[in-house]
């Protein structure tokens, strides 16, 4: 199993500043690698405190520079919002920089604030994707490649900075059932998430990837599948529901984003506001890997079982969880829980 950490470098309000935010996700990528996890995933927003990472590539980049084998990774390159023959540039930089290390993870957006600006219409989002993503491909594949659809038309072109890793990164997207139906068509990975459901919602999910699976005439496992989850470790009441707390939060934006409302006072600070979607902290400790040692081991286990995904990356930065707590969290991980879920995973294959 792949353990990986998913950092969002949430801003909760002006008691952060966005040089904390950001070096606090920094340090957070450098302790995972220290912890033993595989991956550090990087999320793409603009315009508003929900995530404060632009660039997901430039995080890379410098995290390449601070760390030396965890791999580094998009969660996700929002393409529409993107020139695809600059990205390829770019994603050529970051995985030189990072000595072979970059996940691609690309997905096509859903914020409408971020569209506005960018002058995209957040409807045509999927089309320009797909597109997109096809212009990534050719560019990875292929020595000199050219272009003519709908959104972009690009003569003979060459990237001069092209990736280490031959013929591609790692490439892994987010979506509906079309996105999945094409990761498996084309070899791609996949990025699930349960949000704060419990087992039904695994399930269903398991039924999903196995109908992609199927419909493309693939193996299950012929995409390797990593499932985002909220996960935390500890005995100290106070901690989790501060953490419980953080990962409401977070969730009352996504939820505000997606549905296109516009929280905000003063043009960039989301108001957090309850949603129809509010989960109690007792109910979501009853749907997640939260609580105990024994209990967060003990429900992932129940999890793999139902998902069987090769990853989980848990989300780490969130609001203003406390940063010591949270790099402590990440020490109990490479201490106890990745080896107790590794332990029981090989025994049961005996």
């Amino acid at each position: 199993m792949e353990f990986a950490t998913f950092i969002l470098a949430a801003q909760r309000g002006y008691h952060q500043s966005s040089d904390i935010v950001i070096r606090n996700s920094i340090e957070q990528a450098v302790v995972s690698e220290q912890a033993g996890f595989g991956t550090a995933w990087f999320a793409e927003h603009h315009f508003n405190n929900y995530s404060l990472i632009p660039s997901p590539l430039m995080m890379v980049a410098h995290c390449a520079g601070v760390t030396s084998t965890i791999r580094l990774g998009t969660a996700v390159c929002v393409l529409p919002l993107y020139k695809p023959q600059r990205l390829l540039s770019e994603i050529g930089f970051a995985d030189i920089v990072a000595n072979g290390r970059l996940d691609l993870g690309v997905g096509s957006g859903y914020q409408q604030c971020e569209f506005e600006r960018f002058g995209v219409n957040i409807d045509e989002a999927p089309a320009i994707f797909s597109e997109h993503l096809d212009i990534l491909l050719k560019g990875l594949n292929h020595n000199i490649f050219e272009h003519d659809g709908p959104y972009e038309k690009i003569p003979p072109t060459a990237i001069s900075v092209r990736t280490v890793q031959r013929p591609a990164p790692p490439i892994w997207m987010a979506g509906g059932p079309a996105r999945m139906k094409r990761a498996y068509r084309e070899g791609h990975n996949y990025f699930v998430t349960a949000f704060h459901d419990g087992l039904e919602t695994l399930r269903t999910l398991r039924g999903a990837i196995e109908k992609a699976a199927a419909s493309e005439e693939r193996n299950v496992a012929d995409a390797k599948v990593s499932l985002l989850r909220c996960c935390y470790a500890s005995d100290n009441e106070a901690e989790i529901n501060s953490y419980l707390d953080n990962a409401r939060f977070q969730r009352r934006l996504s939820e505000a984003l997606h549905q296109r409302r516009q929280q905000s006072h003063d043009g960039y600070l989301l108001q957090e506001t309850p949603t129809q979607k509010d989960l109690s902290f007792e109910a979501m400790r009853k749907n997640l890997p939260i609580g105990s040692l024994n209990r967060v081991i003990d429900r992932l286990l129940e999890e793999i079982d139902i998902l069987k995904p090769d990853q989980i990356a848990t989300q780490t930065q969130l609001g203003d969880f406390d940063q010591k707590t949270m790099l402590r969290q990440l020490e109990l991980w490479g201490d106890k829980i990745i080896p107790a879920i590794n332990k029981a995973l090989g025994n049961a294959r005996v």
